[in-house]
């Protein structure tokens, strides 16, 4: 008999899209055409119908046998645990493009969840999200792994066969692939009845179903149509013009390396994303553009925000004069509240540890080791799996750490939970790329740096306020040698700010100084800078605070399993310049506290200013409420 599968719309929001008497349990029945809908908006209460013709393995809302038994994940905590490590193993040595490492790690989920949901028996409650089909097997666990295996091999070597590593990553997931199942890709083409070639049908359903979802993935995922208005920024040089100062504006590097260290030609940066925000979503609402709209950030050519823009460039410029080794101590542990200094923050605080009783200790270090460590920490520098993959990350130690314990133990299989956690989660950091770089694209929003250098060389009401100690004009009085303006030009702006990177990087500070503010650089390194892309709103603020609103709901807590998190940051580890000046530990009580400082970080980075992270963390939460909404629905667990 030919098989076939139904491709569901990636947004249908309900219960499935057959009903128990819908189920063939004839392998000899007359079968349908399969049917693939146009992705669309879908009520979260309505499934979308099945509208054109299409062709592939399975039938309507089909039951087929098949075998399993070849795959195995050995000691990885689960089959879906083990491609989700291979996937950000990929992730590291691709260029860092978060939009699209979230969608790859979004379809793989999806895949995994249709696999493990066809093997069900008796299911008549869960949802697929593009493949629907039932199957049966005298095996039923020794299925779903070969097909789970087959399934995200494809996914993933599709998705990164153009991959600036792709050598390596494709012979890593067939080692992968090899070491699980014993077997090489083509076992799947050679035995067409079993789960693995389930499997391999159910990846490319997914890959053909979502190639024209607004991504251009045909394209590279390049928008062609995206055109600067404002010249490139060349860092080299003293200041910047700006034809539309609140407009993004691309960098000149003459050395140009990704956020993750990968060598890229030098030249002028092109915006990454630009169209994203119309990419077919998980949960949220496209419809209206930009995708949850929280309003325009603050502008210097509007009048009632004009003041508000040039006060949040000074907010860098105070953050990046934070960066003074020895000048100050804080407390950063949970039971503090003294890092969420900003005045849209709630972070910290946290009198008892629940999971001990006990309150939690102080955490007192340097400051600017703090503020350097979490720039460099969350900014997921080289091997970075970039912000979803971070996620990703939080979430699989979370995993662990729960499941090794008898006392938190989440009921029913390690399989099950990795499968539902992965697809809520990754759902999440889809919409999220789609909401944060809708907004990006939308606005159009500048960078730090080049507001800085712009207001620097500006007159009056454009020009970057001054404030005693950190912005002044410099005169023939402080320039005079042994004052603190000593060798800078009189008459410009001076800021007190770091003054990096060093010229032999990680092994010499440069630490703070009075420097002319047209050559203000961020806490970065020299061939990175600032991301390719405008700035409102935060990526990482999203990102994050989605990921922490489907852990949160996921494992019933706000808190990380044991009340605590923590990461040590060793003694000059650092990358940007010689620190930390000491050991420290970052330490956070809760997934929300972790999220807000991820944003947080971007500022004393000299990546964002404020408004891009208040923003941020707020579309962060709609977007990890939707997603988790809907993973309940597709569950059938509301």
């Amino acid at each position: 008999m030919r098989r076939s599968i139904i491709l569901l719309t990636a947004l249908a929001l309900a219960a499935p899209a057959c009903s128990a008497g819908d189920v063939a349990t004839d392998a000899d029945s007359t079968v349908t055409e399969p049917t693939v809908t146009e992705p669309t908006v879908a009520d979260p209460t309505v499934a979308d119908p099945a509208t054109e013709p299409s062709t592939g393995p399975g039938s309507e809302a089909s039951t087929t046998t098949a075998e399993g038994g070849q795959c195995s994940p050995g000691d990885d905590a689960s089959m879906p645990r083990m491609w989700n490590d291979a996937a950000l193993d990929a992730i590291r040595v691709d260029f860092p493009a978060p939009t699209v490492h979230a969608r790859n790690l979004y379809h793989l989920s999806a895949a995994m969840w249709d696999v493990w949901r066809a093997y069900e028996p008796n299911d008549t409650t869960t949802s697929a999200v593009f493949v629907d089909e039932h199957r049966v097997a005298d095996d039923v666990a020794a299925a779903r792994d070969d097909a789970i295996a087959f399934a995200a091999h494809r996914i993933l070597t599709q998705r990164y066969r153009l991959s600036l590593a792709a050598p390596e990553t494709r012979l890593a997931l067939n080692n992968s692939l090899s070491t699980a199942c014993g077997a090489q890709p083509d076992f799947a083409e050679q035995n067409p009845e079993s789960a693995a070639a389930f499997g391999v049908e159910i990846a490319d359903a997914i890959l053909e179903a979502s190639f024209d979802d607004g991504s251009l993935e045909g394209a590279a995922y390049v928008d062609d149509a995206y055109e600067s208005v404002n010249p490139p920024l060349v860092v080299a040089e003293s200041g910047t013009e700006l034809v539309d100062p609140d407009r993004w504006q691309p960098l000149l590097l003459e050395n140009s390396v990704s956020q993750n260290g990968v060598p890229l030609p030098g030249g002028q940066q092109t915006f990454v994303g630009s169209q994203w925000g119309s990419v077919t979503p998980f949960a949220i609402d496209v419809d209206g553009q930009p995708p949850l709209d929280p309003g325009p950030p603050p502008r210097i050519t509007d009048p009632a925000t004009a003041e508000e823009y040039r006060n949040q460039a000074v907010d860098v410029i105070r953050a990046s004069s934070d960066l003074q080794v020895g000048a100050a101590r804080i407390d950063i542990g949970p039971g503090s509240d003294g890092v969420a200094v900003l005045d849209y923050e709630s972070s910290g605080g946290h009198e008892v540890n629940p999971a001990t009783g006990l309150a939690y200790e102080p955490n007192e270090v340097d400051a600017a080791d703090y503020f350097r460590a979490i720039a460099e920490y969350w900014a997921d520098g080289p091997t970075s799996e970039t912000p979803p993959g971070h996620w990703n990350s939080l979430a699989n130690q979370t995993s662990d750490a729960l499941f090794a314990d008898d006392d938190t133990r989440p009921e029913g299989e390690r399989l099950e939970w990795d499968v539902k956690l992965g697809l809520a989660l990754n759902g999440a950091m889809h919409d999220a790329a789609i909401a944060a770089w809708g907004n990006k694209g939308f606005y159009d929003s500048v960078r730090p740096i080049s507001m800085i250098r712009w207001m620097a060389e500006q007159d009056g009401e454009t020009s970057l306020p001054l404030v005693e100690g950190l912005v002044e004009i410099v005169t023939e009085e402080s320039s005079a040698i042994g004052e603190r303006h000593a060798g800078l030009p009189v008459g410009e702006t001076a800021i007190l700010a770091w003054s990096g990177p060093p010229e032999l990087g990680d092994v010499e500070v440069a630490g703070v100084a009075w420097i002319r503010a047209v050559d203000w650089l961020p806490y970065q390194r020299p061939t990175f800078i600032t991301p390719a892309f405008a700035g409102y709103v935060s990526g990482h603020s999203v990102f994050s605070r989605a990921g922490a609103e489907v852990l949160t709901n996921v494992t019933g807590s706000e808190f990380f399993p044991g009340g605590l998190l923590t990461r040590d940051v060793a003694a000059f580890s650092l990358v940007h310049e010689r620190g930390p000046s000491e050991d420290i530990q970052l330490q956070w009580a809760t997934f929300r506290d972790a999220a807000d400082e991820a944003g947080r970080s971007r500022i004393w980075g000299g990546i964002h200013i404020p408004a891009d992270d208040e923003s941020g963390r707020e579309i962060g939460r709609r977007v990890g409420e939707a997603a988790w909404e809907r993973a309940q629905v597709i569950f059938g667990e509301t």
